[in-house]
Protein backbone atom coordinates (compact mmCIF):
# COMPACT_ATOMS: atom_id res chain seq x y z
CA UNK A 1 0.00 0.00 0.00
CA UNK A 2 1.49 3.36 -1.01
CA UNK A 3 2.53 6.21 1.65
CA UNK A 4 -0.09 9.02 1.96
CA UNK A 5 1.21 12.58 1.86
CA UNK A 6 1.79 14.55 4.87
CA UNK A 7 1.77 17.36 5.93
CA UNK A 8 5.25 16.87 8.01
CA UNK A 9 8.23 19.22 7.64
CA UNK A 10 9.92 18.47 4.46
CA UNK A 11 13.63 17.66 4.57
CA UNK A 12 15.44 21.30 2.59
CA UNK A 13 18.52 20.78 0.93
CA UNK A 14 20.95 23.63 -0.49
CA UNK A 15 22.30 22.36 -3.24
CA UNK A 16 25.68 24.23 -3.59
CA UNK A 17 27.48 21.55 -6.15
CA UNK A 18 29.80 23.32 -7.90
CA UNK A 19 28.49 27.12 -7.39
CA UNK A 20 31.39 27.64 -5.74
CA UNK A 21 33.34 28.10 -8.77
CA UNK A 22 36.43 26.06 -6.74
CA UNK A 23 36.46 29.09 -4.27
CA UNK A 24 36.24 27.28 -0.84
CA UNK A 25 35.55 30.65 1.08
CA UNK A 26 32.50 31.13 -1.52
CA UNK A 27 31.47 27.82 -0.65
CA UNK A 28 31.84 28.52 3.14
CA UNK A 29 29.64 32.02 2.59
CA UNK A 30 26.69 29.90 1.11
CA UNK A 31 26.96 26.92 4.06
CA UNK A 32 26.72 30.47 6.17
CA UNK A 33 23.49 31.28 4.63
CA UNK A 34 21.80 28.08 4.35
CA UNK A 35 22.00 27.66 7.74
CA UNK A 36 20.66 30.60 8.85
CA UNK A 37 18.16 30.47 6.87
CA UNK A 38 17.22 26.95 8.36
CA UNK A 39 17.82 24.39 5.44
CA UNK A 40 18.42 20.98 6.72
CA UNK A 41 21.63 20.40 5.13
CA UNK A 42 23.61 21.52 1.67
CA UNK A 43 25.39 19.53 -0.42
CA UNK A 44 28.22 19.64 -3.20
CA UNK A 45 29.10 17.54 -6.35
CA UNK A 46 32.31 15.36 -6.28
CA UNK A 47 34.16 14.09 -9.80
CA UNK A 48 37.24 12.19 -10.11
CA UNK A 49 38.37 14.15 -13.40
CA UNK A 50 39.96 11.35 -15.05
CA UNK A 51 37.71 9.12 -14.53
CA UNK A 52 34.27 10.64 -15.19
CA UNK A 53 35.55 12.28 -18.49
CA UNK A 54 38.05 10.68 -21.64
CA UNK A 55 41.03 12.36 -22.20
CA UNK A 56 40.09 13.48 -25.50
CA UNK A 57 37.18 15.27 -23.59
CA UNK A 58 39.43 17.04 -21.21
CA UNK A 59 41.82 18.05 -24.08
CA UNK A 60 39.04 19.88 -25.98
CA UNK A 61 38.74 23.70 -26.35
CA UNK A 62 36.98 25.76 -23.32
CA UNK A 63 37.35 29.01 -22.13
CA UNK A 64 36.59 29.50 -18.57
CA UNK A 65 37.98 31.62 -15.60
CA UNK A 66 41.38 28.86 -15.24
CA UNK A 67 42.41 28.34 -19.02
CA UNK A 68 40.67 27.37 -22.28
CA UNK A 69 40.61 23.36 -21.89
CA UNK A 70 38.13 21.10 -20.50
CA UNK A 71 40.49 19.87 -17.73
CA UNK A 72 41.37 23.25 -17.07
CA UNK A 73 37.47 24.23 -16.58
CA UNK A 74 36.84 20.74 -14.57
CA UNK A 75 39.96 21.22 -12.43
CA UNK A 76 38.89 24.69 -11.64
CA UNK A 77 35.96 24.05 -10.26
CA UNK A 78 36.46 21.07 -8.08
CA UNK A 79 37.51 20.71 -4.54
CA UNK A 80 40.33 18.18 -2.53
CA UNK A 81 40.80 16.90 -0.12
CA UNK A 82 42.18 20.04 2.10
CA UNK A 83 38.85 21.90 0.99
CA UNK A 84 36.45 19.06 2.21
CA UNK A 85 38.11 19.40 5.65
CA UNK A 86 36.73 22.56 5.86
CA UNK A 87 33.76 22.07 4.71
CA UNK A 88 33.38 19.06 7.01
CA UNK A 89 34.49 21.03 10.29
CA UNK A 90 32.58 24.53 9.09
CA UNK A 91 28.83 22.45 8.84
CA UNK A 92 29.84 21.04 11.90
CA UNK A 93 30.12 24.52 13.93
CA UNK A 94 26.86 25.57 12.46
CA UNK A 95 24.90 22.60 13.25
CA UNK A 96 23.75 21.49 9.42
CA UNK A 97 24.32 18.47 7.80
CA UNK A 98 26.30 17.87 4.38
CA UNK A 99 26.87 15.35 1.59
CA UNK A 100 27.79 15.57 -2.10
CA UNK A 101 26.70 13.35 -5.08
CA UNK A 102 29.03 10.98 -6.23
CA UNK A 103 29.81 10.83 -10.32
CA UNK A 104 32.36 8.18 -9.69
CA UNK A 105 33.38 4.78 -7.58
CA UNK A 106 36.49 6.49 -6.17
CA UNK A 107 34.31 9.42 -5.03
CA UNK A 108 32.20 7.63 -3.11
CA UNK A 109 34.88 5.97 -0.94
CA UNK A 110 36.84 9.72 -0.58
CA UNK A 111 32.86 11.02 0.80
CA UNK A 112 32.58 7.92 3.16
CA UNK A 113 35.60 8.88 4.59
CA UNK A 114 33.77 11.74 6.00
CA UNK A 115 31.00 9.80 7.50
CA UNK A 116 28.23 11.34 5.70
CA UNK A 117 24.57 11.13 7.24
CA UNK A 118 23.39 10.57 3.67
CA UNK A 119 23.96 10.24 0.04
CA UNK A 120 22.70 11.40 -3.11
CA UNK A 121 22.30 10.24 -6.60
CA UNK A 122 22.37 12.54 -9.17
CA UNK A 123 19.88 12.15 -12.20
CA UNK A 124 22.82 11.55 -14.72
CA UNK A 125 23.93 8.93 -12.74
CA UNK A 126 20.76 6.44 -13.06
CA UNK A 127 22.63 4.77 -15.84
CA UNK A 128 25.77 4.20 -13.81
CA UNK A 129 24.75 0.70 -12.23
CA UNK A 130 28.35 0.14 -10.83
CA UNK A 131 27.77 3.61 -8.22
CA UNK A 132 24.14 2.94 -7.93
CA UNK A 133 24.98 -0.83 -6.59
CA UNK A 134 27.85 0.65 -4.55
CA UNK A 135 25.85 3.42 -3.09
CA UNK A 136 23.35 1.13 -1.74
CA UNK A 137 25.69 -1.41 -0.94
CA UNK A 138 27.21 1.41 2.04
CA UNK A 139 23.40 1.82 3.41
CA UNK A 140 23.04 5.16 3.96
CA UNK A 141 20.00 6.62 3.52
CA UNK A 142 19.88 7.90 -0.46
CA UNK A 143 18.26 10.43 -2.19
CA UNK A 144 17.62 9.53 -5.81
CA UNK A 145 16.95 11.88 -8.60
CA UNK A 146 14.78 10.86 -11.07
CA UNK A 147 15.15 13.56 -13.77
CA UNK A 148 15.56 12.08 -17.69
CA UNK A 149 14.73 8.77 -16.44
CA UNK A 150 11.84 5.66 -17.47
CA UNK A 151 9.71 4.01 -15.16
CA UNK A 152 11.35 1.17 -16.14
CA UNK A 153 15.24 2.52 -15.60
CA UNK A 154 14.14 3.71 -11.77
CA UNK A 155 12.33 0.23 -11.40
CA UNK A 156 15.85 -1.01 -12.23
CA UNK A 157 17.02 1.25 -9.48
CA UNK A 158 14.93 0.90 -6.93
CA UNK A 159 15.13 -2.29 -7.27
CA UNK A 160 18.82 -2.26 -6.30
CA UNK A 161 18.03 -0.68 -3.23
CA UNK A 162 15.67 -2.74 -1.90
CA UNK A 163 17.78 -5.81 -2.26
CA UNK A 164 20.46 -4.34 -0.63
CA UNK A 165 18.30 -3.28 1.89
CA UNK A 166 19.33 0.46 2.09
CA UNK A 167 16.92 3.20 2.76
CA UNK A 168 15.91 5.39 0.11
CA UNK A 169 13.70 8.57 -1.31
CA UNK A 170 12.80 8.92 -4.55
CA UNK A 171 13.00 13.01 -5.98
CA UNK A 172 10.91 14.10 -8.75
CA UNK A 173 13.00 16.25 -11.23
CA UNK A 174 13.08 17.86 -14.59
CA UNK A 175 16.71 17.64 -15.65
CA UNK A 176 16.35 21.37 -17.55
CA UNK A 177 18.33 24.46 -16.65
CA UNK A 178 16.79 26.75 -15.94
CA UNK A 179 13.38 24.59 -16.12
CA UNK A 180 9.81 26.08 -16.90
CA UNK A 181 7.28 26.36 -14.43
CA UNK A 182 4.83 24.42 -17.09
CA UNK A 183 7.77 21.67 -17.29
CA UNK A 184 7.29 20.77 -13.87
CA UNK A 185 5.35 18.29 -13.96
CA UNK A 186 4.41 17.68 -10.23
CA UNK A 187 1.85 15.47 -10.03
CA UNK A 188 4.76 13.12 -10.44
CA UNK A 189 5.08 13.48 -6.96
CA UNK A 190 1.93 11.12 -6.04
CA UNK A 191 2.57 9.13 -8.80
CA UNK A 192 5.87 7.70 -7.75
CA UNK A 193 4.61 7.62 -4.47
CA UNK A 194 2.30 5.67 -5.64
CA UNK A 195 3.98 3.33 -8.09
CA UNK A 196 7.16 2.49 -5.44
CA UNK A 197 5.49 2.82 -2.17
CA UNK A 198 7.93 5.41 -0.77
CA UNK A 199 8.50 8.65 0.10
CA UNK A 200 9.38 11.11 -2.99
CA UNK A 201 10.50 14.80 -2.56
CA UNK A 202 11.34 16.98 -5.61
CA UNK A 203 14.66 18.85 -6.78
CA UNK A 204 13.75 22.00 -8.35
CA UNK A 205 16.12 23.95 -11.26
CA UNK A 206 13.02 26.35 -11.94
CA UNK A 207 14.15 30.91 -12.32
CA UNK A 208 10.80 31.01 -9.85
CA UNK A 209 11.42 31.31 -6.43
CA UNK A 210 9.47 29.02 -4.17
CA UNK A 211 5.80 29.08 -6.06
CA UNK A 212 6.73 25.51 -7.78
CA UNK A 213 8.24 24.24 -4.48
CA UNK A 214 5.15 25.42 -2.45
CA UNK A 215 3.34 23.07 -4.84
CA UNK A 216 5.22 19.97 -4.40
CA UNK A 217 5.03 20.29 -0.54
CA UNK A 218 1.41 20.74 -0.76
CA UNK A 219 1.04 17.51 -3.02
CA UNK A 220 3.54 15.60 -0.15
CA UNK A 221 7.19 15.86 -1.28
CA UNK A 222 9.06 15.22 1.64
CA UNK A 223 12.38 16.90 0.70
CA UNK A 224 13.00 19.81 -1.01
CA UNK A 225 16.22 20.37 -3.09
CA UNK A 226 17.53 23.91 -4.74
CA UNK A 227 20.83 25.04 -6.29
CA UNK A 228 21.75 28.13 -4.02
CA UNK A 229 23.96 31.22 -5.05
CA UNK A 230 25.67 34.42 -4.19
CA UNK A 231 25.14 35.52 -7.75
CA UNK A 232 22.83 34.73 -10.17
CA UNK A 233 25.38 36.36 -12.96
CA UNK A 234 28.18 34.26 -12.06
CA UNK A 235 30.20 31.97 -13.63
CA UNK A 236 28.40 28.61 -14.13
CA UNK A 237 26.16 26.54 -16.13
CA UNK A 238 23.62 26.22 -12.64
CA UNK A 239 24.08 29.48 -11.34
CA UNK A 240 21.01 31.03 -13.75
CA UNK A 241 18.49 27.83 -11.79
CA UNK A 242 19.49 28.67 -8.31
CA UNK A 243 18.26 30.68 -5.54
CA UNK A 244 20.13 33.53 -4.24
CA UNK A 245 21.53 33.45 -0.76
CA UNK A 246 19.81 36.89 0.14
CA UNK A 247 16.43 35.15 -0.78
CA UNK A 248 16.72 31.72 1.12
CA UNK A 249 15.09 33.15 3.85
CA UNK A 250 12.20 34.07 2.23
CA UNK A 251 12.13 30.73 0.78
CA UNK A 252 12.38 28.81 3.55
CA UNK A 253 10.05 30.70 5.58
CA UNK A 254 7.51 30.36 3.00
CA UNK A 255 8.32 26.14 2.51
CA UNK A 256 7.69 25.94 6.72
CA UNK A 257 4.33 27.28 6.68
CA UNK A 258 2.71 25.01 4.35
CA UNK A 259 1.82 22.10 6.72
CA UNK A 260 0.01 24.13 9.34
CA UNK A 261 -1.80 25.63 6.25
CA UNK A 262 -2.29 21.72 5.26
CA UNK A 263 -3.96 20.95 8.62
CA UNK A 264 -5.64 17.39 9.14
CA UNK A 265 -7.98 17.88 6.40
CA UNK A 266 -10.84 17.38 9.58
CA UNK A 267 -13.74 19.75 9.12
CA UNK A 268 -14.56 21.09 12.37
CA UNK A 269 -15.72 24.48 13.43
CA UNK A 270 -12.29 26.46 14.74
CA UNK A 271 -12.09 27.77 17.76
CA UNK A 272 -11.12 31.04 16.02
CA UNK A 273 -14.24 30.83 13.59
CA UNK A 274 -16.51 31.20 16.66
CA UNK A 275 -16.97 34.65 17.33
CA UNK A 276 -17.50 35.01 13.92
CA UNK A 277 -20.20 32.05 13.99
CA UNK A 278 -22.16 33.93 16.70
CA UNK A 279 -22.27 37.05 14.93
CA UNK A 280 -23.11 36.24 11.43
CA UNK A 281 -24.26 33.11 11.53
CA UNK A 282 -28.46 33.08 10.55
CA UNK A 283 -30.00 29.96 11.10
CA UNK A 284 -33.56 29.83 9.42
CA UNK A 285 -35.42 26.84 9.14
CA UNK A 286 -37.77 26.59 5.96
Amino acid sequence: MAQPATNQQPFLIAEIGINHNGDIDLAKKMIDAAADAGFDAVKFQKRTINIVYTAEYLASERESPWGTTQREQKEGLEFGQDEYEQIDAHCRALGIQWTASCWDLESIDFLRAFDPPFHKIASPMLGHEPLVRATAADGRKTYISTGMSTLEEIDAVVGIFRDAGCPFELMHCNSTYPMAVEEANLLCIPALRERFDCPVGYSGHETSLVTVCIAAVALGAASIERHITLDRTMYGSDQAASIETKSLRSFTQAIRAIPSALGDGQKVIAEAEMEARTKLRQDVKA
